[in-house]
């Protein structure tokens, strides 16, 4: 794994790191141009690919089974869905259906979205630089940098970083409705501390240290650990540690505007009623999640970002090494520091985060060495038989193409999704994770 070169707060890209990351302008006008024809109809179906040689150790993405992984996803309701591959040089582009149900406007990969909690990442990378830095132990209190915070002084950064505080995730309650609890939301502004006390309101949900339990809570106060260590704003450590010097050129905290900058995928939610119509629920604040899930991006920049993570661009060594220290979460789930792994069906485990936010679904994960990722989204919420089918792209961007179908009576063949349909549903989202969805 690359150690040098780590980019951060007041350095500069080496030329390493430029042949890497950096889109040549006149490359860049061309894959605006190409991503902007595609958006021409309807519904797409482009895979672009350059003459570079792809990731070796893997077999080759399986680019049909991606497309009928994101026509999969249409089925069960999306309006679109898009999926992103950077395969070391080379690029396939894929997307379905709409990014805008009023004009119809074709979904593209060029397009921004809202990213959920593929913001903790960020969040972590920011954290971690400080530990870096000097400026604070992952194994120190909280209330040692934040007297007084948390009820409980054995809650450590790591215990925030990893899910094993205890600390009550108040999206259970503020979404257990969904539409009315978005739209109670959706022009409100809060502070973190706001945040945080809508969380103590509870107990611990256990004691510190002994037990995964998802909870935004945990990077609310992340939030405030950077705010009140580097004196600066949030979006001023994104920008300034990770979005300036990875040139991530569509990716911004804007809170608590309440617009997505630039072209952009609407998003929609699915009411809880059986039959109700989607909600735009592109334009909020996000104000409910800050660092825990308000950042915007777009496919491009998040396989850079991974990949840039997981090569050692961002963290020394040392730290990349201790944010892969897992808690299991299931049978093919771990979660580190503010990063998730998933195992898959041909033994690739594969590293990066899902996003949920009100009409935006996201996987962006990449390789151990950094050298293939995927970003998928889908525009819609509340949804787990989306959030399910989403998650195959996975599947198809790392273990190639699958064994044949089963045949026969034992056969599901009710269950849309082409060759990656054998895969359990996920009824549980990074909102309210407490709360199964159906």
């Amino acid at each position: 794994m690359v150690s040098t070169g780590m980019v951060g707060r007041g350095t500069a890209l080496g030329a390493v790191l430029l042949s890497l990351l950096a889109v040549p302008a006149q490359a860049a006008s061309a894959t605006t141009a190409a991503e902007r024809a595609s958006s021409a109809t309807k519904s797409t179906t482009s895979v672009a690919k350059s003459t570079t040689s792809a990731a070796e150790g893997m077999p080759a993405p399986d680019l049909t089974g991606l497309q009928q992984v994101l026509r999969s996803a249409l089925a069960e309701g999306a309006p679109g869905a898009m999926a992103r591959i950077d395969d070391n040089g080379t690029v396939h582009r894929a997307a379905e259906g709409v990014a805008d149900r009023e004009t119809g406007r074709a979904i593209s990969t060029g397009d921004r979205f809202r990213v959920g909690s593929v913001t903790k990442s960020f969040s972590t990378v920011v954290l971690l630089q400080l530990v870096d830095e000097g400026r604070l132990d992952l194994d120190t209190s909280v209330n040692t940098y934040l007297p007084g915070l948390l009820p409980d002084d054995q809650i450590t950064v790591r215990h925030l970083l990893s899910h094993r505080s205890g600390l009550y995730d108040y999206t259970n309650d503020m979404f257990e409705a969904t539409v009315p609890g978005f739209e109670s939301v959706r022009n409100k502004v809060f502070t973190l501390q706001e945040l945080l006390d809508l969380s103590l309101r509870k107990p611990l949900t256990d004691k510190p240290g002994t037990t995964f339990r998802y909870s935004n809570t945990n990077f609310v106060v992340v939030g405030q650990l950077i705010e009140k260590l580097t004196g600066h704003s949030l979006g001023t450590e994104y920008r300034d540690r990770i979005i300036a010097p990875l040139k991530l050129r569509d990716t911004s905290y804007v809170h608590p505007d309440t617009a997505i900058p630039g072209r952009h995928t609407k998003g929609y939610l699915r009411p809880d009623e059986t039959g109700a119509p989607l909600v735009d629920s592109t334009r909020q604040t996000v104000s409910w999640a800050q660092s825990a899930g308000a950042m915007i991006s777009s496919t491009r920049d998040l396989d850079t970002f991974f990949s840039a993570l997981l090569r050692g661009r961002l963290l020394p060594a040392g730290l990349l090494t201790q944010m892969q220290q897992w808690v299991p979460v299931n049978s093919t789930q771990g979660y580190g520091l503010g990063l998730r792994r998933r195992d898959l069906s041909c033994g690739i485990s594969v590293y990066g985060h899902t996003g949920t936010v009100q009409g935006y679904y996201t996987y962006s994960f990449t390789s151990k060495d950094g050298q293939r990722s995927i970003t998928a989204v889908a525009n819609t919420s509340n949804n787990s038989n989306v959030l399910g089918v989403m998650a195959r792209t996975l599947e198809a961007a790392f273990c190639g193409k699958p064994a044949a179908a089963p045949t026969g009576p034992t056969a599901r063949a009710t269950t849309p999704g082409g060759p990656y349909a054998e895969h359990h549903v996920e009824r549980y989202e990074d909102i309210a994770p407490g709360i199964a969805r159906h």
